[in-house]
């Protein structure tokens, strides 16, 4: 739709004009001038409101590549938190408004993103670099034309679009980390082929192991395999460059490099093509030393049960790759865009106490995707006699992938004389797969009708589909050994996995994967859905927008049980049907202000994770998570309402309201298993949440004159948002968790009444300062990001939630263009975390214990690059 936005002073203007045709007409024939032609439109604009702002009628914020550029960050989640109500947990999953991670989905270029993590359906949006961006968007006001499954927010990543100017990009960077570069570190060989994040063939199935997996039986000494069977697969497990930790007295510093280029090519026929590609790869170092710890209430105080010290290095390295193609005529606009990220994460870990000690070795990588992802976006306007008719079609497939061979834990215990040994049993090698696929299409046909001269209005309809399948699965080993003498138990970690150290009497592989379908399952949401929406310039001064979607889902999670055996649980099938209104409405009532109100239906989903009563392990948190087959969805209603003031070009003052009623809420609980913390999930009976955002961004020339000051231009931008949540408890409340299989039991046996919702802070806080110089082409920013503390995880019935304390984040970026060699270069230096906050994570009654503590150190790091 055209949008027309008048002002008070341009109304009084144009509606003069339209009361007296008679004298224009009048004028026309004294002077016996030529027949006037009839005006088609008449836009009459107040002063500036930014574009993206006028082409939506929702409630959004914008990180344009402006923004990208001014505060250096490299990944889209960096990016973000920088924007008013967002706050990024564990670097990588986004929270707006302070609701989780579930309640926020993310876009690549409209379409629907995999994930490759393994306890989430929404992809981590630290795997998209600053690089391929061009811009995000984050709306936060529900609008049809988008998926149901709508909490905080969406999020919609834009990548580079094909350039008008032909360029070729190259750049370098080099960095480090207070804790950790030139640091003691742990390491250990794994392949040769490490530092380029592809595995030599080291860390592959061995081939008498996957020959044995492909019988269906699980690989024990036994009816299907004998003594001399299991002995040979044993010797084919990779032992020394995999089991071997050692300590790193120097770990080298981080590098970089990207590559981009770009170029349009002008046809005969007036079309242009154009293609743009992008290339980086990053190697990063990174050291945790810390404690971690579990607590226990005794009678009205915690105190803690474990307590260990730890220390554990990451070599974290990413391949982006991107490849767009664009063809454009007067009418037609197509778009693909094949985008390939790749994580691989090597990382090894210590933990220690006073009697027993664990070590462990991952390799994962992550792909998203690993071949071809195309979002194509064309667009087909169409002139009509009575109007203009659009056709926008889209379609994508994606796959994301996450590969974790030979990830590795052994346990060892203290003896009398402070020795550690094997214990001969406590030790594991898993291999576990996941790929996530989507395949999603979609379709939007838009009619615009002109009301008169000032006014229009836009009818919209379409229609998508979403297929998103998962495959889960993993093995697990162990070498055991019963009855084994202290010489043979103490003995050095490669020689103890050594084949001389395999047979009768001393050490055998036995799979302990577990059965009933707790290591493999297979999940699938299908959703189609189809809209209807109206934009209009109701009144001179008003516009609005009001729609439905109707969507139609199906959601299944089958656990599979690898030997053939039954599963306890029945599938878990979601089948729902949603009516999801949503309406909004814009006064501009001034030259440069409006008020926006939004309200809208939506709901949220379990992730598959959730629901699958699949146990796995976090190596971040050392926890064990399970999921709950139970969980049903979750309904909202939400009430939006934002002042908005664009007092001059790119700066402005918003000031915004925000109300959410949450019916059924998920909720991350301890289970008690009385031996190891583990969490799983369960339907809070309902939750409320309210809050205040303010923006502001304002520019102003230098205050002092001089060499230093002439020529800049200085910036300041903050927000603060204000949240409050509770959760809805009443006596007569059930939940139906995991442990009961099914059966009800009380709410308040795990949920208190006015509780917080989890990863809900009460506070957040952006402060950017600094200035841009164009006529020496420098820019410096200081950038504070401040979130208060936020329940990760509910306590054990009658214990204290777990608490997360991201504290203050103090960054410095700067920018300087100078020219060397007859070529201009940039030169860039980041400065993160320069108050050296901490990682915690806690339970707090009485007295304190450390779930997760740990220093983050600060990170600096220098680029350079240049264009041809």
């Amino acid at each position: 739709m055209t949008r027309i936005i008048h002002t008070l002073s341009g109304l009084l203007l144009a509606t003069t004009a339209l009361a007296a045709p008679h004298v224009a007409l009048a004028q026309v024939a004294e002077t016996e001038q030529p027949e006037v032609t009839s005006v088609e439109e008449i836009v009459v604009l107040g002063r500036y409101i930014p574009e993206p702002m006028r082409a939506t009628s929702e409630i959004s914020a914008f990180v344009t590549a402006e923004d990208l550029e001014r505060t250096g960050d490299s990944n889209a989640a960096d990016a973000l938190v920088r924007v008013a109500g967002l706050t990024v947990a564990e670097n990588r999953f986004v929270y707006v408004r302070g609701l989780g991670e579930r309640y926020s989905a993310a876009r690549l270029n409209g379409s629907p993103l995999p994930s490759p993590e393994p306890l989430q359906r929404v992809v981590p949006l630290d795997l998209f670099p600053a690089s391929i961006l061009r811009s995000v968007a984050v709306q936060k006001t529900y609008s049809p034309n988008y998926p149901g499954e709508f909490g905080g927010g969406i999020i919609d990543l834009y990548t580079v679009a094909t350039p008008d100017v032909p360029f070729f990009n190259f750049g370098v960077s080099m960095g480090g980390n207070t804790e950790t570069t030139l640091q003691d570190g742990l390491i250990y060989y794994g392949s040769r082929s490490d530092f380029t994040g592809f595995d030599d063939g080291t860390r592959d199935l061995p081939g008498r192991l996957r020959a044995a997996m492909a019988t269906g039986n699980r690989v024990v000494q036994g009816a299907n395999f004998t003594a001399e069977e299991i002995q040979r697969i044993g010797w084919d497990f990779v032992n020394a460059p995999l089991n071997l930790l050692q300590m790193e007295d120097n770990i080298q510093p981080d590098f970089g490099f990207d590559v981009s280029a770009g170029r349009s090519f002008d046809m005969d026929s007036g079309a242009r093509f154009g293609v743009i590609g992008v290339l980086g790869y990053s190697n990063e170092w990174r050291t945790q030393n810390g404690v971690q710890g579990e607590g226990r209430v005794d009678v009205d105080t915690l105190s803690a049960t474990r307590q260990y010290d730890f220390m554990s290095t990451d070599n974290n390295i990413g391949w982006d790759g991107l490849l767009g193609l664009s063809f454009e005529t007067a009418d037609h606009l197509i778009q693909w865009t094949n985008l390939y990220v790749r994580r691989t994460t090597k990382e090894t870990r210590s933990r220690e106490a006073s009697t027993s000690t664990r070590r462990a070795t991952i390799w994962f990588a992550m792909t998203t995707p690993p071949g071809t992802c195309a979002p194509c976006t064309p667009s087909w306007p169409v002139s009509t006699p009575s109007g203009d008719l659009g056709v926008n079609w889209r379609g994508a497939w994606a796959r994301s992938t996450r590969d974790a061979p030979y990830e590795k834990t052994i346990r060892y215990s203290i003896g009398d004389d402070g020795v550690a040994f094997h214990e001969g049993q406590r030790n594991s090698t898993s291999f576990s797969e996941l790929t996530d696929d989507v395949v999603s299409g979609g379709i939007d046909l838009s009619y615009d009708v002109a009301l008169s001269n000032l006014r229009d209005m836009t009818f919209t309809v379409g229609a998508e589909t979403y297929e998103n399948t998962r495959e889960a699965e993993q093995r697990i080993f162990s070498f055991q050994g019963s009855g084994l003498s202290p010489e043979f138990q103490r003995q050095r970690v490669d020689f103890f996995f050594a084949d001389f150290n395999q047979g009768p009497g001393l050490i055998r592989l036995v799979e302990t994967t577990g059965g009933g379908g707790a290591a493999a399952y297979d999940a699938e949401l299908t959703v189609n859905a189809a809209y209807a929406q109206v934009e209009a310039d109701i009144l001179p001064l008003v516009s609005g927008s009001v729609g439905v979607r109707y969507e139609e889902a199906e959601q299944t999670v089958v656990s599979r049980d690898l030997f053939g055996g039954v599963t306890p649980f029945q599938p878990t099938v979601l089948e729902n049907e949603y009516w999801l209104p949503a309406a909004t409405l814009t006064w501009n009532f001034a030259e440069d202000m409006q008020f926006r109100f939004g309200a809208s239906q939506t709901i949220g989903r379990p992730q598959f994770r959730e629901l699958a009563p699949q146990q796995y392990l976090d190596p971040d948190s050392d926890r064990l998570f399970i999921g709950n087959p139970f969980l049903t969805d979750s309904e909202l209603l939400n009430l939006d309402l934002r002042y908005e003031w664009y007092f001059q070009r790119d700066q402005y003052v918003t000031a915004g309201l925000f109300y959410k009623d949450i019916d059924r809420p998920v909720e991350s609980v301890i289970n008690d298993t009385g031996s190891v913390t583990q969490q799983t999930y369960l339907n809070a009976p309902g939750a409320e949440l309210w809050g205040i955002e303010l923006d502001v961004k304002k520019y102003f020339d230098s205050p002092m004159t001089g060499a230093f000051w002439d020529g800049k231009r200085w910036l300041v931008q903050a927000n603060y948002t204000y949240v409050q949540s509770e959760l809805r408890v009443g006596a007569d409340d059930e939940v139906f968790p995991l442990s009961g299989n099914g059966t009800s039991q009380p709410a308040t046996n795990f949920f208190t009444d006015g509780a917080r919702l989890q990863g809900q802070s009460e506070h957040l806080a952006n402060l950017q300062f600094g200035w841009e110089d164009d006529i020496v082409g420098s820019q410096a920013t200081i950038l504070v990001n401040y979130a208060s503390e936020r329940s990760s995880a509910r306590g054990r019935p009658g214990e204290p939630d777990l608490i997360q304390e991201p504290g203050v984040m103090l960054d410095f970026v700067y920018r300087r263009d100078f020219g060397a060699f007859g070529r201009d270069f940039s030169f860039g230096l980041e400065l993160r975390n320069l108050l050296n906050t901490e990682f915690q994570e806690y339970q707090e009654l009485g007295q304190r214990v450390d779930i997760n503590r740990y220093d983050l150190g600060a990170s600096g790091s220098i680029s350079l690059s240049t264009s041809f």
